[in-house]
């Protein structure tokens, strides 16, 4: 018995000491999820992380030496108690949105450290000083977070490691490099890739940067503040695949060494400020993709080297002086996909010649000076020419060639399932511009990731952002149950680790996934008592069911005879249930044809995708505005719907007021008040008489604020509009503002936690990107909208006109140095400019900036906006200075920030259709 009990012990304390995890390991767990919320369900259940196999903990001989823990939900702060980890070869806490603070310094002793991402968290403040002793680490990525201050200079130490990445937080100043005192980030010349990107660096990239010895195939500087030349010594680093320096504030002239890059893929140095002659990139036979776009260089015909680089497939030199002729060489590269030589000036003939390249989708010559256009037979796609004198011609006025077009949102494939895991994968330095046919490689990677897992996958939609960023949609859905557990996203979507290894072809990439909804699972002896209950629980209210329903279908039919909607899902397109109505009339098809003169042409006063709008008056005499909604039209019934129940529900002095509807023979049509004056956007465009000054413009801005602010904040529950927009903000003879077309709007419930998840709806220019990415519609995806709708107040365009985004425009032209307009004075309402006196010009245009942030919880709320425009028309000093747009340097200084970066929405993208073959014969010429 001695000696079974003796065995007993051993064998428990073998099991304890090889299963159990060591106890300081347990210790610093314990500590990491005392400062966590959400933490994964098996953390809580057990004292023996190794052992019973803690989700997203790694461990070898009962040490831990991994947290993998990304896309958790975990909230809170990092513990400085993590460096008790002390075998930790991993950490990886990406895509936890509410999981920030500061990072500890305490996490430079983790000696053992190989791979850190935090991606995509709220990490903020400066990063420690303390990250340099890392001396094992081969993969440092901090993108996507809030850290702000300068890069510590002592991540130089870091000899081994591969992967920098620190973009798209909030980091200034200089670049660190070596001094005989201080390290700095030229001394990691093992490292491949630098991205620094979308960051607020500035002053000059310093000359010994680059070097001989520098391996980097990958360094991304581009959307920062970066001033100077670009370095002479760039030619060193013959590695390089991808260079993107644009979108800073460089100048100068373009070193000529630029030319050694011989490997690189793409380059991009657009949006700078560069001088002199293009540069000469004979001899870069690798070059795919190349954008000089809008710098300052000097007046030249198209360079030779136009003809050398066989390879490319993507040409982009706008607004770079260009003149001459076009030559035809460059439209015959075998691989070209796009030309965008726009805002130059070239002139005579465009002749593509007939060696015209199969892959060539776009050739954009907009704003030149071509006077005439030989079309060929082997080319059917894009050539856009508008403002250029061709475009005179009576032949040319009407053809796609001379009318600007969009997209549709395109798919590689679909599907589709309750709950997905999914999101973006971004790619920020792609060598090409035709999505479509490119993205079979990414399709192979994504497959072959998953390969074995029981999931069905697609890539959804995909597009350029602003940034020139690919954005390709990626969902995955369980083929056995609803949802994903934990531990499942944890071992099939760990999609950041070097698993996503895409072609070069693709640049840089990383995966960005949305937050997940972990549903917990219903007790199962609970289902089946409940499943048990209710069957017998139907078989009783069956037997009384039948007895009650013969007596009510009597009742009923009486009852519908006086419903307007009793014929309602009868036409098959009609959402839900019947509309519910407040205060609503109902009007006969009868009395609407009377008051209309039975829809006469004369009452016509307005079309769009819904239908027509006509002028009426009632038998009482008020005059109404009836939209009558046409067959295949944008608004079905959930929009017919939702605007009766919406505006049957809200009274506001700011918005529409819905008099009645109509519902009948098919026909759907809503009366609403008549608002004398039209649009906002006819009048600023010109189509309406009503001038207005930049006073009235305030005022305007003011009312359509205090008409969504009743919206957001007083309707209850709360209404999101989803569709503001210059359109639907009616002026009445007084212009006052009042917000309408309540068709997509949404309410939004206290359970929604601030945010709605739908499908993505709205219109193109003043769609909010965050809604878009995430499919989470917010108050301040109306703040978005509102905030182009300033940015038009401000310049009477439209939010795109000419290919070209007007939040972008204003973004890129903004320089508070200039104390005439703030650099905005070419893209004004000239109307403006004339009044003289614009209160509190500065003042507006920032806070539209604000409303057009990139992250919702940077913009305002539309009470916040309302405090500010009323500041502005209260502000007696300014309003008595004659020219109070014009502030003194001084006053600009108080102003935050340096301009915000570009987000120039995918919806930019124009679809310009090809000609009908019946109509093109082998070559056509036309001319002025």
């Amino acid at each position: 018995m001695k000696g079974f009990c003796l065995l007993l012990m051993c064998f428990v304390c073998l099991r304890l000491s090889f299963c159990s995890t060591d106890s300081q390991d347990v210790s610093a767990l314990k500590s990491l999820a005392s400062q966590w919320r959400n933490t994964p369900p098996s953390w809580s259940k057990s004292n023996d992380p190794c052992g019973d196999a803690w989700e997203g903990v790694l461990c070898s001989a009962s040490r831990v030496t991994g947290l993998r823990l990304f896309s958790m939900g975990i909230e809170g702060t990092l513990s400085s108690d993590i460096q008790k980890l002390t075998e930790l070869e991993e950490l990886d806490l990406s895509f936890n949105l509410n999981l920030g603070g500061p990072l500890p310094p305490s996490i430079g002793n983790l000696k053992k450290l190989k791979t850190l991402r935090l991606i995509g968290c709220q990490f903020s403040d400066q990063i420690p000083d303390e990250i340099g002793n890392l001396l094992n680490i081969t993969v440092l990525s901090l993108n996507s977070n809030k850290f702000s201050g300068e890069i510590p200079a002592s991540i130089g130490r870091l000899f081994n490691l591969n992967w920098l990445d620190l973009a798209d937080n909030q980091l200034f100043g200089h670049l660190p490099v070596s001094t005989s005192h201080a390290w700095g980030l030229d001394q990691l010349l093992n490292a491949s890739h630098f991205h620094l990107n979308k960051n607020q660096l500035s002053g000059p990239i310093p000359n010994n940067f680059f070097s001989l010895d520098m391996k980097a195939i990958h360094i991304l500087l581009d959307h920062n503040n970066f001033s100077g030349p670009i370095p002479d010594s760039i030619g060193f680093v013959q590695s390089l695949e991808v260079l993107r320096l644009d979108s800073n504030f460089l100048n100068g002239t373009i070193p000529s060494r630029i030319s050694n890059l011989t490997s690189l893929n793409v380059l991009n140095l657009a949006n700078n400020k560069l001088s002199g002659m293009l540069p000469d990139l004979t001899g870069m036979a690798a070059l795919n993709y190349l954008d000089l776009s809008n710098n300052s260089f000097s007046q030249s015909v198209a360079p030779l080297w136009f003809s050398d680089l066989q390879n490319l497939t993507t040409l982009n030199i706008e607004s770079a002086n260009l003149q001459g002729d076009v030559p035809q060489t460059i439209f015959s590269f075998p691989g070209l996909q796009q030309v965008k030589l726009d805002d130059n000036e070239f002139t005579g003939d465009l002749n593509m010649g007939d060696n015209i390249s199969r892959e060539l989708k776009v050739v954009d010559f907009e704003n030149n000076k071509l006077t005439s256009i030989t079309l060929s037979s082997n080319y059917n796609h894009s050539i856009i020419l508008v403002g250029n004198p061709v475009c005179s011609n009576v032949l040319l006025r009407g053809t796609s060639y001379c009318n600007l077009q969009q997209d549709s949102t395109t798919y590689f494939s679909s599907v589709d399932c309750s709950n997905p895991y999914g999101g973006s994968i971004i790619c920020r330095a792609p060598s090409f511009s035709d999505i479509s046919n490119n993205l079979q490689p990414m399709w192979n990677v994504v497959a072959y990731n998953l390969n074995g897992t029981p999931v069905t996958y697609s890539l959804g939609s995909y597009f350029f952002d602003g940034n020139a960023y690919l954005q390709v949609q990626l969902k995955m859905c369980s083929n056995n149950s609803r949802d994903f557990t934990r531990s499942q996203i944890l071992q099939w979507f760990d999609l950041n680790s070097q698993k996503l290894l895409l072609p070069e072809m693709y640049g840089p990439c990383h995966f960005n996934p949305l937050p997940y909804v972990f549903r917990k699972k219903a007790n199962q002896s609970l289902v089946i008592a409940l499943v048990a209950g209710s069957v017998v629980a139907a078989l009783i209210i069956a037997g009384l069911g039948t007895y009650a329903y013969w007596q009510k279908k009597r009742a009923k039919k009486a009852i519908n005879l006086n419903n307007p909607f009793a014929s309602w899902g009868s036409a098959g397109d009609d959402a839900g249930d019947a509309p519910q109505l407040k205060l609503a009339r109902c009007f006969s098809l009868d009395e609407i044809k009377s008051f209309t003169n039975n829809f006469s042409t004369d009452n016509e006063i307005g079309s769009g995708g819904y239908g027509k709008v006509y002028k009426g008056k009632l038998s009482d005499g008020q005059i109404v505005a009836i939209k009558r909604s046409q067959k295949g039209s944008k608004q079905g019934g959930l929009e017919f719907k939702t605007e009766i129940e919406m505006l049957s529900r809200v009274h506001h002095k700011n918005l529409v007021e819905l008099v009645g509807f109509c519902f009948e023979k098919g026909e759907r049509m809503l009366v609403y008040e008549y608002i004398s004056n039209g649009t906002l956007s006819d009048n600023l465009s010109g189509r309406n008489d009503l001038k207005l000054d930049w006073k009235r413009r305030l005022n305007i801005a003011l009312d359509s604020a205090r008409g969504l602010a009743y919206l957001h904040d007083l309707a209850k529950p709360s209404i999101i509009h989803r569709d503001v927009k210059s359109s639907n903000i009616l002026l009445d003879d007084n212009s006052t503002a009042k917000v309408a077309d309540f068709g997509l709007s949404m309410l939004l419930l206290d359970s929604d936690r601030g945010h709605v998840s739908t499908t993505v709806k709205g219109t193109l220019g003043y769609l909010d990107p965050e809604y878009f990415m995430t499919q989470q519609l917010t108050a301040k995806s109306d703040v978005y909208s509102f905030g182009v709708v300033m940015m038009e107040l401000i310049t009477s365009r439209m939010p795109i006109e000419k290919g070209k985004y007007i939040v972008r425009e204003v973004r890129t032209r903004l320089d508070k140095s200039e104390t005439k307009l703030y650099g905005l004075k070419d893209i004004i309402d000239p109307a403006l400019v004339e009044d003289g006196s614009l209160i509190g010009f500065w003042r507006f245009v920032e806070l539209a900036l604000q409303c057009v942030e990139d992250s919702s919880e940077d913009r305002p709320t539309m009470n916040d906006i309302i405090k500010e425009i009323e500041n502005i028309l209260k502000d007696d000093e300014l309003k008595e200075k004659p020219n109070s747009a014009y502030l003194s340097a001084t006053s600009v200084e108080h102003a935050n920030g340096a301009p915000i970066q570009a987000y120039d929405e995918m919806l930019l993208s124009r679809e310009v259709n090809t000609r009908s073959d019946a109509t093109r014969s082998d070559r056509y010429t036309y001319s002025e």
